[in-house]
């Protein structure tokens, strides 16, 4: 997906700029990321015109106008339902404010939970969620709940105003077409694994075709 690879773009001219770095050519940055340099014009001239030719890319300009692009200019406001072992490592993740996502409240339905801060993030009652989203102006969610409330706290999110859901709970959920939802199921990720593990006979071009 394009813009999975400029995520990763910005994160290597993000080390870059830190190493001090002024220039890259497109061959070089598509080292760097894992793809070639013909996939990296291409993806950024879906964008616009970027670097000079025989020259390269600017490392600083090129992170400023991607962080742009991926919608990072500005800080985003997240919150989280479901704040068991997973959704509590969310939570004192400072990966996340890094890059400009700030989880600054949390729901759950434990009692024993609700009304207690961790990691300067308060705990809310679930049935909040709809008032604190708005007074908030939240605009993402993540579900880290087990997976046979993954769909109700879903609906309450649609029906709270929510346009944008990152679902870690192990089930697909359905939202209506105009919210953007990002199914992340681990478990799933670690079967792959094990089954390209499990099965080393197979040759390089029939796993790749085995993981599209």
């Amino acid at each position: 997906m394009v813009i999975t690879r400029v995520s990763i773009y910005s994160r290597v001219l993000s080390i870059l700029v830190d190493k001090g770095v002024d220039i890259i050519s497109s061959d070089e940055l598509g080292k760097l990321s894992g793809c070639p340099g013909t996939q990296v014009r291409k993806d950024l001239a879906y964008f616009g015109q970027f670097g000079t030719r025989g020259v390269g890319y600017n490392i600083s300009d090129l992170k400023s106008k991607v962080t742009k692009i991926l919608g990072m200019s500005e800080r985003w406001k997240v919150a989280l339902v479901g704040v068991g072992n997973l959704g509590s490592a969310f939570i004192a993740h400072e990966g996340f404010r890094r890059y400009g996502f700030d989880i600054i409240i949390s729901f759950d339905t434990d009692k024993s939970k609700v009304g207690k801060i961790y990691n300067n993030v308060e705990i809310k009652d679930v049935s909040e969620l709809k008032q604190v989203i708005s007074e908030m102006n939240i605009k993402i969610v993540i579900i880290t709940v087990p997976a046979q409330f993954a769909q109700k706290v879903a609906d309450l999110l649609v029906d709270a105003g929510i346009k944008a859901i990152l679902n870690f709970a192990p089930i697909t959920i359905s939202v209506p077409k105009n919210v953007i939802l990002r199914n992340v199921d681990l478990s799933l990720e670690l079967e792959a694994l094990s089954f390209f593990l499990t099965h080393k006979e197979l040759q390089d071009n029939e796993l790749s075709m085995l993981y599209i």
